[in-house]
């Protein structure tokens, strides 16, 4: 059985993706995590490892995630290759009937929407290219030597050169989403097309649908009476009505152009009828190709016509100084969506626009010497502990310290429990065989002091109560916001590990993120 999957689907479902953003029903977060991408393997930085597809590995994705920041309907669209006009390149035209057996001139496409046939000029003004001057002469067409910039309705010629082509003008991308959305290599596609203001002009002008709009010669024909004749009102035959051609004989006896003259309406196909047009059929009868515009004309519906199956995603990281969810002074070597994460111990969905997914502990030095904390440095993804109990540990992986305040800020990730990778017990497990957490209550030989890094610190159980949480402190006349909430010195992530599901992950190079640096991120979901 023959069958595919067709592009409109695809189209459909990036439209759908970006109507799931802007729905209350489901959210949406841009996560970054990954600090140790080098213990996973010594050449990450040159040659990411590529992600894997499975529920264990999900999981771990979720062990190592340290941020996460909201998608709103304004940080997505869908998205087309970027095409810029160069001159002296020839373009690929508007066909409605491109596949393997019809190839797109000059690139040799085999489908409309990998054929170049639009383009963005310096001014960020997208067109599309309904003729480039192809002829049985020219079977590629010509190369293009001016640059549209017009913004007129009806289609037309960019310049005086004479070099054939013939645009029609759809949109101006506009200073925000070339922020967001314009890279090397994508451009976007104007949001709610269908409904918005901005774009009603150039839709309303696309009223007909099945007005035709080119025609081609694809024989010139010989021996057709009389030389430098034209002869009007040459009918156009097919489903739709009252087109028109006009059709110049040159001094040879041969077809010299052809023009559409009435467009008409309703054609879903056509060709030119010579006989009812009164044109001489020759010796050699002439050939023409009639280009059917898509459904309800060009500019009706950009998304179809240009092929905007792609999404792109942009986020901003920033370091906020009232919520510094984004750690510094570590790398991030993994970006990821997720879709419908749940708050932490709850199973509410999460809405808030930026939160950790870390746990953090607020420490202080010990009685007599409480500004110790200002003097100890932890090495990044060094290892720290606590006895909370007889003969029981708590261990994590350092993400950030942040002398100015004592917030230290970790991960416990299945590494560092007494587990085999293939699954089996550890026989001399470090920590035990359960992930424990660090606390603010311990039992029996337990302590509030967290081992490493430079010198011994205490858990600040006087910071933070449950009817008064601690999310800011005062130093030095300044107050340092802390991003999360702290009880008894102690701060749980602000999301539920492993609720709803992971859609996009990309492993890249690790970066490292310093206090004046900012990240844009912008992810491609082709579907």
């Amino acid at each position: 059985m023959a069958a595919i999957i067709t592009n409109q689907l695809r189209i459909l479902n990036s439209k759908n993706f970006i109507s799931g953003i802007s729905s209350s029903q489901d959210s949406y977060y841009m996560f970054v995590g990954l600090t140790n991408s080098s213990e996973y393997d010594p050449n990450w930085s040159s040659s990411p490892i590529a992600p894997k597809d499975n529920f264990d590995e999900e999981n771990s994705y979720w062990d190592t995630m340290i941020a996460l920041k909201k998608i709103n309907s304004e940080d997505a669209r869908q998205v087309i290759r970027r095409i810029n006009w160069e001159s002296g390149t020839t373009y690929d035209m508007y066909r409605h009937d491109i596949s393997r057996d019809t190839t797109s001139k000059p690139s040799g496409s085999t489908n409309l929407y990998s054929s170049n046939f639009y383009v963005v000029n310096r001014d960020y003004r997208v067109y599309i290219c309904l003729y480039n001057g192809i002829s049985p002469e020219n079977p590629n067409g010509k190369p293009s030597l001016d640059e549209p910039t017009f913004t007129d309705l009806e289609p037309k010629s960019a310049g005086a050169s004479g070099d054939g082509y013939l645009w029609k003008y759809l949109y101006t991308i506009t200073p925000t989403e070339i922020t967001k959305f314009v890279t090397e290599e994508y451009i976007p596609v104007p949001k709610n097309w269908e409904t918005s203001a901005e774009n009603a002009t150039v839709r309303n002008n696309a009223t007909n649908s099945g007005q035709l709009k080119i025609g081609i010669v694809t024989d010139r024909g010989s021996g057709l009476g009389n030389a430098n004749i034209t002869y009007t009102n040459v009918p156009i035959k097919g489903d739709g009505s009252d087109a028109t051609a006009t059709i110049t004989i040159n001094n040879d006896s041969k077809v010299e152009s052809i023009t559409i003259s009435n467009g008409g309406s309703g054609y879903t196909y056509g060709s030119v009828d010579l006989e009812g047009g009164n044109v001489p059929t020759g010796t050699i009868r002439p050939k023409f190709d009639v280009i059917i515009p898509p459904k309800g004309g060009h500019g009706f519906d950009i998304y179809r016509e240009l092929g905007a199956y792609r999404t792109m995603v942009y986020s901003r990281l920033e370091n906020d100084t009232n919520n510094p969810d984004f750690i510094v002074g570590n790398s991030i070597a993994r970006i990821g969506i997720v879709q419908n994460p749940e708050k932490y111990q709850s199973n509410e969905k999460l809405t808030d626009s930026v939160v950790s997914a870390l746990g953090a502990l607020k420490l202080v030095g010990p009685s007599g010497n409480v500004d110790l904390y200002k003097n100890v440095s932890f090495t990044a993804n060094s290892q720290i502990q606590q006895t909370i109990g007889t003969g029981v540990t708590a261990v994590g992986r350092v993400i950030s310290y942040d002398a100015n305040t004592g917030v230290l800020k970790y991960w416990q990730d299945r590494n560092l429990v007494g587990f085999n990778t293939n699954g089996t017990r550890n026989t001399s497990p470090q920590y035990g065989f359960e992930m424990q957490e660090f606390t603010s209550y311990p039992t029996g030989t337990g302590s509030f002091a967290i081992v490493g890094g430079s010198s011994e610190l205490l858990i600040d159980v006087n910071f933070g109560t449950i009817a008064n949480p601690g999310i800011s402190t005062a130093l030095n006349n300044r107050t340092y916001n802390l991003g999360q909430s702290f009880v008894r010195g102690v701060s749980s992530p602000e999301v539920k590990k492993y609720s709803g599901s992971i859609i996009y992950v990309d492993n890249r190079a690790a970066i490292t993120r310093s206090p004046n640096q900012k990240e844009d991120i912008k992810v491609i979901l082709q579907f």
